[in-house]
């Protein structure tokens, strides 16, 4: 028999049993839409957060914070004067200092609780041209201490054209501080001269959509201290050689009390956790898809004891073992075949129905009536064509190598026994 009646005869077979060929194809289709679902929305989710992050970091900018990292436990501290060495070093344009804390914010009557950033307006605009900049208003280069910039998200959190905070309205800021065990209020009482265009993208240090900025001399006097949580530093470029050469001189000028970090850094490391995941997730899914090549086994080993006396006449009639073997493995791949095809649809129609019904929040503020302001997220699942390819071909290598044995069994039946059996 050549190749196109083997298939002839192993796709005639498949539909005597279609109730039971359907069954054993959905276990398939499962496990692959399984995995191209989940896939394909990781892949989505990672390119929007790497967008994300993209316009949120410069990459010719470093992060120098307390020995210890960002986020961890200082174990020594930044000086809102240490820009002065940071700027002397070479390959250096500018650098910035960040002093954030976490305050209560009365904005139109209602509290939220967000962070509250001193910075250099001046400084902090050079570095970040193309985000910190107004939508209405004025960011002046020596504002008075009671001036306030807001981001995007805190001027109209619903994006509806609801209008919760803007230009020239009073905001009052509390800082809840401990002295000599005691905790205590204190409050100033600030004016939004600016709001900022919409930025979209997670960040370090850099400008938000949900941030409240106050002049760096404010800062200080309002929270009682000249430590800074990091300082920004604009590089002249962002190759390589002068990320690692100006990486090396802030940690030597700092006798290495401090930690450097490069926007490049945190996206790599972000894109290696993002792979990571997404084999983890691939693996999940290829649970299911090894429990359906188990069923596939037990099926064709069914229709293998159904077929035995028909397989008696085939070889009984000149048919080889090999052509045997070749006709039960082709009825696996058919069945493999088709299920990672449906699979593979229903797997990115799946991840495309969740993506549309499914908001993420990137960031909440909650204020005292309970009104909810979130961040969101529109996630485009992506389809690869490693993922497509790989599915396919891992759906009808799953099949086949299950239906290996049944196929091996029953090209070793004897033609006398066969015809015997009931």
């Amino acid at each position: 028999m050549n190749v196109a009646d083997v298939l002839s005869y192993a796709f005639s077979a498949i539909k005597l049993r279609k109730l039971r060929a359907a069954l054993t194809t959905l276990g398939v289709v499962i496990g692959i839409a399984a995995i191209v679902a989940l896939l394909s929305f990781s892949q989505g989710f990672q390119n929007t957060i790497t967008a994300q992050l993209q316009k949120g970091f410069a990459t010719n900018t470093l992060i120098v914070s307390p020995r210890g990292g960002i986020g961890g436990g200082a174990e020594s501290s930044l000086l809102i004067s240490d820009t002065n060495i940071i700027d002397s070093i070479d390959n250096v344009t500018a650098s910035v200092a960040i002093m954030q804390k976490t305050c209560f914010v009365n904005i139109s009557n209602t509290i939220i609780t967000i962070n509250v950033i001193g910075v250099d307006f001046e400084k902090y605009r050079s570095i970040y041209q193309s985000t910190f900049v107004p939508a209405k208003g004025q960011i002046p280069t020596n504002p008075q201490n009671d001036s306030i910039v807001i981001g995007a998200r805190l001027h109209d959190p619903w994006q509806n054209g609801t209008i919760f905070a803007d230009v020239n309205d009073t905001v009052e800021i509390t800082w809840m501080r401990r002295s000599d065990g005691l905790f205590q209020n204190k409050t100033y009482t600030g004016k939004i001269i600016a709001v900022l265009n919409e930025i979209g993208g997670f960040n370090v240090g850099g400008p938000s959509d949900l941030g409240v900025y106050i002049p760096i001399s404010q800062a200080q006097e309002f929270f009682e201290t000249n430590e800074c949580n990091m300082i920004i530093v604009l590089l002249k470029d962002d190759k390589e050689a002068t990320i690692e050469g100006v990486s090396a001189a802030i940690k030597e000028a700092f006798s290495n009390q401090v930690s450097v970090t490069s926007a490049t850094a945190v996206l790599d490391i972000i894109s290696a956790i993002f792979s990571n995941v997404e084999f983890f997730l691939a693996g999940i899914a290829g649970i299911s898809l090894l429990v359906a090549g188990v069923g596939i086994m037990n099926i064709m080993i069914v229709s293998l004891m159904e077929r035995t006396r028909e397989i008696g006449i085939l070889k009984a009639l000149g048919m080889k073992n090999r052509t045997v073997l070749i006709i039960f493995l082709s009825e696996a791949a058919i069945i493999g075949f088709m299920g990672a095809m449906i699979g593979i649809f229903s797997g990115w129609g799946l991840a495309n129905v969740v993506a549309r019904l499914g908001i993420f929040g990137g960031g909440r503020l909650q204020g005292a009536n309970q009104t909810a302001m979130a961040t969101q997220i529109s996630i485009t699942p992506v389809l690869t064509p490693t993922v497509l390819i790989g599915a396919l071909a891992f759906g009808v290598i799953v099949s086949v190598v299950f239906g290996l044995y049944p196929a091996w069994r029953a090209s070793k039946l004897k033609p006398v026994e066969a015809l015997r059996y009931e």
